[in-house]
């Protein structure tokens, strides 16, 4: 039997959120993936949730963004009832550094802000930061201290949405490539994918970078696009590092069992997944900059990832113009895993006519690029 309420395309960590709200919600969920769960941007992700580091001012996606990171305590106890996996979060805190005046200033601005938005954000000295996190360098003017922005393990997220959707009772397919949607009368009726129709009057495209051909009747190809992002991962033997640490051009964010992840490269419009031996070095310059004693850590592996963005820089969550049934959730760029639980709900909510917040609707939905449309 191949009807279903709705169909999702794409089984990211974006794509199986929503298909956990929906199964929660009773309705019977078709998720089709051409790869494996979770393998392209979900799994390359190193799992910040940045909440505040990046606003300075207000917008709807700051506020989408916190209201997300909220979701996540309870969230991790629910997936781990609902999947049995852990999802690793943690409210570790994060440092932005300040090498220069200029990035001193920048993070006075966010402090400021933050702060009116009733958020914890401290500008603290160098002494203070080199206390706190001893194997810091001491060549930096000063630090944004932001206590609750965490992290949690961006692939067990992935996995523990789609374990959970699945004993929700949804069905999730791999190595299952959407061909086409089959469309009628302005109205989504189903997909073709491996030769085999499946059918649904709501179609969720959540597909990354990798969906552009399901939309032939974009005059803009590049609705969406890609930023490659390069990372590596090393093992300390000796090395504690707690909180997550962040400068122009680099970040480390420390896993479980001695690990952490070093990112992350930003390369627009790349499609290609090769990780080069350029990007690495930078990294690793940058980060040794930042923890002089990394030179005697081991390298455990390095790998890269395709950023789906849009031309505001907002994601894409909504009805697509002119077809019913048909909704996008994509281009959540540097912020799908951090979005990941609110984008659900509020796909869920729109999926079944209920209210949603008025600014996300506006600011998020297609219409704002009604033109790329035919």
């Amino acid at each position: 039997m191949n009807n279903y309420d709705q169909i999702i395309v794409g089984a990211g960590v974006i794509g199986c959120s929503i298909a956990y709200q929906l199964t929660k919600r009773g309705y019977n969920v078709l998720v089709l993936e051409q790869n494996k769960i979770g393998c392209e941007a979900s799994s390359a992700a190193a799992g910040m949730l940045g909440a505040q580091a990046e606003f300075s001012e207000d917008s709807p996606l700051f506020r989408f963004a916190r209201d997300s990171r909220s979701l996540f305590p309870g969230l991790a106890t629910e997936l781990k009832d609902q999947s049995d996996v852990d999802i690793h979060y943690m409210n570790n805190g994060m440092y932005k550094l300040a090498f220069h005046e200029k990035e001193w200033q920048q993070l006075e601005e966010i402090a400021r802000f933050q702060v009116d938005a009733g958020e914890e954000a401290y500008i603290l000295g160098r002494d203070e930061v080199v206390k706190e996190l001893k194997n810091i360098t001491s060549h930096f003017l000063t630090a944004l201290y932001l206590p609750n922005d965490g992290q949690v393990s961006a692939p067990d997220l992935t996995k523990a949405f789609a374990l959970a959707a699945r004993n929700n009772g949804a069905t999730i397919k791999e190595y299952t490539a959407v061909t086409k949607l089959l469309i009628k009368d302005g109205q989504v009726q189903g997909v073709r994918a491996n030769q085999c129709c499946y059918y649904a009057d709501q179609i969720i495209l959540a597909t990354g970078v990798g969906g552009n051909h399901l939309l032939p009747f974009l005059t803009d190809p590049y609705i969406i696009s890609p930023v490659k992002g390069e990372c590596l991962s090393i093992i300390t033997e000796e090395l504690k590092v707690e909180s997550t640490i962040v400068t122009n051009g680099c970040y480390l964010v420390p896993k479980s069992k001695q690990r952490i992840i070093i990112g992350a490269t930003s390369m627009p419009n790349d499609w290609d997944k090769e990780v080069r031996v350029e990007g690495i070095y930078q990294l690793l310059t940058r980060a040794q900059k930042i923890l002089p004693c990394l030179k005697k850590a081991k390298m455990e592996g390095f790998w890269s990832g395709l950023r789906p963005q849009s031309a505001d820089g907002f994601p894409f969550l909504g009805e697509v113009p002119d077809i019913a049934g048909l909704y996008m959730a994509n281009a959540h760029f540097r912020n799908g895993i951090l979005l990941s639980p609110i984008t659900g709900e509020f796909m869920a909510d729109l999926i079944e006519g209920k209210e949603v917040k008025a600014a996300y609707k506006e600011n998020f939905s297609l219409h704002r690029f009604q033109k790329a449309f035919t």
